[in-house]
């Protein structure tokens, strides 16, 4: 008895081919921005992290996917993604790459709408933030908000010199100590370091955390984590100019102090995660005696 084989494989879920020509839709109509996204994770460094949190998110959306039967949702799907094939058009012709580039991940959201619902949409709450995280901010944006992190930056950096006795005079985002100038560049403003640790805050308290109080306040350290951090950062260049070389204010030796110092962050981070984890065991002891 001749079987057909087509019918089986589309009963097992082997083929399907609704979602082939969602994809190769999606690819077409997404496939510019997409590329152009890459490019800048490859080529920004204040973008960079963007290569490490798309792996991440798409490990973690594999891992909290649906087991069971999930109820789609026809009409909010289509409804979003609709309004994601309208602003990808309506960004391209403003030439606003932001809102170009989040309409893939509204796109996204309007598929698994469709597909999967809104519990599966639930579910996947973290990689879609972290693909979020992994756009970069318009230029407006961060210059709005790196020249303040500058400012306090220089100004925190002249107050730790002064309080170990360096002469400093500050101007604007400029040191001047004896003999040398410390220039507080928009790269050293922190605002890199700020969205790397808020993005690790997610990691960790989505790991080791239950409650969304205990999440909110890892989340909420890490910005003045960050802001402390990065101004020890310019202390310690300054203080390493003035007493032992000119030459550890810039190269190799600058960059390696700000990746040691994010260690040290990342461990104050990882420290705060810890003990909220505690506090959690503690209060459900507690409340079980």
């Amino acid at each position: 008895m001749a079987v057909s084989v087509r019918p089986m494989l589309l009963r097992s879920g082997l083929i399907a081919p609704a979602h082939l020509l969602t994809a190769v839709a999606f690819t077409v109509l997404f496939a510019n921005p997409a590329a152009l996204l890459f490019r800048d994770w490859i080529r920004d460094p204040d973008s960079g992290h963007g290569l490490l949190l798309i792996p991440i998110a798409a490990w973690i959306a594999w891992r909290s996917r649906a087991r069971t039967e999930s109820q789609p949702d026809h009409a909010l799907g289509i409804a979003t993604l609709a309004f994601a094939v309208i602003l990808r058009y309506a960004a391209d012709r403003a030439a606003e790459p932001y809102t170009m580039r989040m309409s893939i991940l509204i796109a996204a959201v309007g598929l698994t709408l469709y597909f999967a619902g809104r519990h599966q949409l639930l579910r996947w709450w973290l990689p879609f933030t972290l693909v979020a995280l992994s756009v970069p901010l318009p230029a407006t944006v961060l210059n709005a908000i790196a020249i303040p992190l500058q400012l306090k930056a220089s100004q925190m950096g002249a107050t730790l010199l002064e309080w170990r006795y360096v002469p400093v005079q500050l101007s604007g985002n400029v040191l001047r100590i004896p003999g040398h100038e410390l220039f507080v560049a928009t790269a050293c403003s922190g605002l890199r370091s700020i969205m790397a640790l808020v993005s690790l805050g997610l990691l960790l308290s989505y790991g080791a955390l239950r409650h969304p109080a205990s999440r909110a306040l890892v989340l909420a350290a890490a910005i003045p984590v960050a802001i402390v951090i990065n101004a020890v950062r310019v202390f310690l260049t300054a203080y390493l100019m003035h007493f032992v070389s000119p030459e550890l204010g810039s190269g190799f030796m600058h960059v390696t102090e700000g990746w040691l110092l994010f260690l040290a962050a990342f461990g104050v981070l990882a420290a705060l995660t810890s003990l909220a984890g505690m506090t959690e065991r503690f209060v459900a002891k507690r409340k079980v005696a």
